[in-house]
C-alpha cells in the first residue's frame, strides 16, 4: 500500500521544516527555533534601531513641557548636531542584548505552541495563529521585554538631561536596581504585556493568513524571501496600527517621569486629559518604518537560518 500514489503512512508523519512555518504542514525543532530567532533579532536591531530612538524621543516629548521637538526631522538633527550620528544609537547596547533572547523566546515559544495546536494534516490555521502569538507575545514581554525596554527607555530618556547619568549599559543597570530595586526594570509590565502579546498575536495572525493564502493547495510551496518580507512587513503595518497607544503608555510608564502615573490606567487616563488622543499616536511614523522593516527582516532571516540549521541539525 505504501507505494500507492498519494498514501502516507500514519506512522511517518514529517517533523524536518524548511522554514519558520506559521503555516505550512511542516514543523520546526524548538531548538532551532530558539537559535534562528536570536540570530534573526540580533541582526535586525543593528539595522533598525535610528528609527526607534526617534521614536521613542518623540514618544517622552510631552506637550505639557512644551515639546522640543517639531518632528522626526528636527529630533534627527537636534541628536545629531548635539550628539553626533552615534547619538542615534544611544541605548542599542541595552536592546542589542535583549533583542537576541527576546526573538529566540518569540520564536521559540511560538513553534512549541504552533505544533501542538495544528491540525491532523499538520496545518495551522490563522485562529491557531492568533493564539500562539499571544503566547509568544506574553512569554517575551515577561522574560525579556519589559526589563530590557525599561532600560532602553531610561537611557534614552538620560540622554535629554543636562548632566546625563548612566555612563554604559551596565552602569546604568546597576544604577536602576541600585536605586529603584529590581523592580524598577519592570515598570510598565501591564503594559508591557499587553503591548507584546497583541503585537505577535496581530503579526503571526496576519502572516499565517497570508501563508495560507499564498499557498492555496499545495501546502509545501516554497515561499520568496522577497515574498515573505513582504508578508512581514504588512503584518508589521497591521500591529502598529492595531497597538500604537499601548505602545505610548508603555513608552511613558518606563521613562525617567514614571513615577506621575500611578498605574497603567492612570497614565492612559492622564495622557487623553492633558494631550488629547492624537497623543496616543505619537511616534506613529518612525515606529511603522522601523517595525515593518524590523517583522520583513526577521522572518527573512529566520527562515534562511531555519534552513541551513535543517542541513546540519538533524531533528527527525
Amino acid at each position: 500500500m505504501s507505494g500507492q500514489p498519494g498514501f502516507v503512512s500514519p506512522f511517518h508523519r514529517p517533523r524536518c521544516l524548511a522554514a519558520a512555518a506559521p503555516a505550512s504542514n511542516k514543523f520546526t525543532h524548538p531548538g532551532k527555533a530558539i537559535m534562528a530567532g536570536g540570530i534573526a533579532g540580533g541582526i535586525e536591531i543593528c539595522i533598525t534601531f535610528p528609527t526607534e530612538y526617534v521614536k521613542t524621543q518623540l514618544q517622552l516629548d510631552e506637550k505639557a513641557n512644551p515639546p522640543k521637538y517639531k518632528g522626526i526631522g528636527d529630533c534627527v538633527k537636534q541628536t545629531v548636531d548635539g550628539h553626533g550620528v552615534r547619538g542615534l544609537y544611544r541605548g542599542l547596547s541595552s536592546l542589542l542584548y535583549g533583542s537576541i533572547p527576546k526573538a529566540a523566546v518569540r520564536f521559540g515559544v511560538f513553534e512549541f505552541l504552533s505544533n501542538k495546536m495544528r491540525d491532523e494534516s499538520g496545518k495551522l490555521d490563522s485562529k491557531r495563529g492568533f493564539l500562539c502569538g499571544l503566547g509568544a507575545g506574553v512569554a517575551e514581554a515577561v522574560l525579556v521585554v519589559c526589563p530590557m525596554e525599561t532600560v532602553k527607555v531610561k537611557f534614552i530618556h538620560d540622554q535629554t538631561s543636562a548632566n546625563p547619568k548612566y555612563k554604559g549599559f551596565f552602569h546604568g543597570v546597576r544604577e536602576i536596581i541600585r536605586t529603584e530595586g529590581l523592580k524598577g526594570t519592570y515598570q510598565g509590565l501591564t503594559a508591557t504585556v499587553l503591548k507584546q502579546g497583541s503585537n505577535q498575536a496581530i503579526r503571526f495572525y496576519v502572516m499565517t493568513s497570508l501563508r495560507n493564502w499564498y499557498k492555496g493547495d499545495d501546502p509545501n510551496k516554497a515561499i520568496n524571501p522577497l515574498i515573505t518580507g513582504s508578508f512581514g512587513a504588512f503584518a508589521g503595518a497591521a500591529s502598529v496600527f492595531g497597538n500604537t497607544p499601548l505602545d505610548v503608555i508603555k513608552t511613558r510608564m518606563q521613562g525617567l517621569d514614571a513615577h506621575k502615573y500611578k498605574s497603567t490606567m492612570d497614565c492612559a487616563v492622564k495622557i487623553m486629559k492633558h494631550e488629547g488622543p492624537k497623543a496616543f499616536y505619537k511616534g506613529t511614523v518612525p515606529r511603522l518604518g522601523r517595525v515593518c522593516m524590523d517583522v520583513a527582516i526577521v522572518f527573512i532571516i529566520y527562515e534562511e537560518v531555519v534552513q541551513v540549521l535543517n542541513k546540519v541539525w538533524k531533528t527527525d
